[in-house]
């Protein structure tokens, strides 16, 4: 069970791995050292938002993904694009175009996740109707962001929607309709999501909220997007596959979750430092009166995925100019069906804890904060932490020492070097006489 808990979609390449400090200074849970010149990703504290992915100069930090030929595992394939795919293409007014070239390229039906992010919409809108609904609602359709207050805001825990995000509900849904259509079992059905970034990878391999997703495997946006331009040249167009409006396209970007519960009482935030920021204030109890907040981890939200291929700006813009074409919306509930529910609770991962035992970690605590005072606080990162206050972590839990900050040790070299100098040594008497000394003679 450990080893499944702490599966991790994002993995660092030590050989192409130069020791900077590029990745250490964004990750926002502080997974990262830079230890004897190399990298090394906590595992327990990754979120696998892809941060590292993003910044890291020498492609040190790559994620896991299926291959394509994934789909040849199962007697019946469907594909699962995320409403982001659709941002990658140029002059796409039709979203039937790049499903019927998903068929294509080898599936056998296509099952659009913006179907299914309309129908979580409209079951959120029930939920916040509800009068023992916590608020502000935290969405859970980020991965990244619903790991992230797992391990570093636990009192928020009880705000997050408790709902699967409609990456989830897609795959169940389109395996129910398969099943169906097929006569074939669960077991011989593959739902492949196409990912934009690898926090959902992670998600569908360790999943929050249920013992066991439905997705069977996850490909990259990057990976499938090349691949598909030759069929959308030549494919045979078939009409009437999309089943979502701009509701469900319009997850894709960041407001778009908020924007389809038809509430104008909500805050919507996107790039992680923006996100802590919201969640650290948040917490402090500094909002009021809101009724939802959307986060995502990505800047721009899902069209800013590290897997995807178009810059997220354009990819937004080419979103809003597909919605034009679309209707409002194409899904909704008489009541939330179970299967768009959480079926465990979201639990607190004590990562962060220096210790167990209460007494214990308030001593260590104690002693964190005295070493931190003594550094100089400048967060350089040329320690290999992140932060001084990092350091001071490390050295208590006994993974470093205080003299890994340059500036400290720069400074005890030089204490020595001047005790050295103040000291007064007893010579013998024979080094202090002259060779020459005419009455040694």
């Amino acid at each position: 069970m450990k080893q499944k808990e702490f599966f991790h979609s994002v993995t660092l390449d030590r050989d192409k791995c130069m020791g900077c400090i590029n990745c250490i200074k964004r990750c926002p849970t502080e997974a990262i050292r830079v230890r004897n010149g190399k990298a090394k990703i906590i595992s327990e504290r990754c979120i696998d938002c892809g941060e590292c992915i993003r910044v890291c100069p020498h492609h040190a930090k790559k994620a896991i993904f299926d291959p394509l030929s994934v789909i040849d595992q199962y007697e019946y394939t469907i594909a699962l694009p995320a409403p982001s795919f659709y941002g990658q293409f140029n002059n796409l007014d039709d979203v039937d175009i790049v499903l019927s070239a998903l068929i294509d390229l080898g599936f056998d039906a296509v099952f659009e996740v913006s179907k299914a992010a309309e129908l979580v919409s409209d079951a959120t809108r029930k939920i916040l109707h509800q009068p023992d609904c916590p608020k502000p609602l935290i969405s859970s359709a980020c991965p990244a962001v619903t790991r992230l207050i797992r391990v570093r805001f636990p009192s928020l825990i009880d705000n997050i929607l408790d709902l699967n995000a409609p990456v989830e509900v897609a795959a169940r849904l389109a395996k129910q309709e398969a099943m169906e259509k097929t006569g074939l079992p669960a077991e011989k059905i593959g739902a492949v999501f196409i990912s934009p970034c690898p926090a959902k990878v992670t998600a569908a391999k360790m999943p929050l909220g249920t013992q066991k997703s439905e997705i069977s495997a996850v490909l990259a946006v990057s990976e499938v997007y090349p691949k598909l331009l030759k069929y959308m040249d030549h494919t045979n167009h078939r009409e009437g596959l999309s089943d979502s409006g701009k509701m469900g396209v319009a997850w894709a970007s960041s407001a778009g979750e908020s924007s389809a519960l038809l509430n104008d009482n909500y805050l919507a935030a996107d790039g992680i430092e923006n996100v802590i920021r919201v969640l650290e204030d948040l917490e402090d109890e500094k909002f009021s009166n809101l009724d939802f907040i959307e986060l995502n981890a990505c800047n721009g939200g899902c069209v800013g995925g590290v897997l995807n291929v178009e810059n997220p700006y354009i990819a937004r813009t080419k979103l809003k100019r597909l919605r034009k074409y679309l209707p409002v919306s194409l899904n909704h509930l008489s009541q939330i069906p179970d299967q768009m529910k959480w079926d465990e609770p979201l639990e607190f991962t004590p990562v962060m804890e220096l210790d167990a035992d209460f007494h214990v970690a308030l001593n260590k605590m104690n002693e964190m904060e005295h070493i931190e005072a003594s550094l100089p606080g400048l967060d350089c990162g040329s320690c290999g932490a992140p932060s001084c206050k990092a350091l001071a972590e490390d050295v208590v839990r006994g993974f470093a020492s205080v003299d890994d900050c340059i500036f400290k040790f720069r400074e005890n070299v030089a204490s020595f070097v001047d005790n050295i100098h103040k000291l007064e040594f007893p010579f013998p008497q024979s080094y202090r006489e002259k060779p020459d000394d005419p009455e040694k003679k």
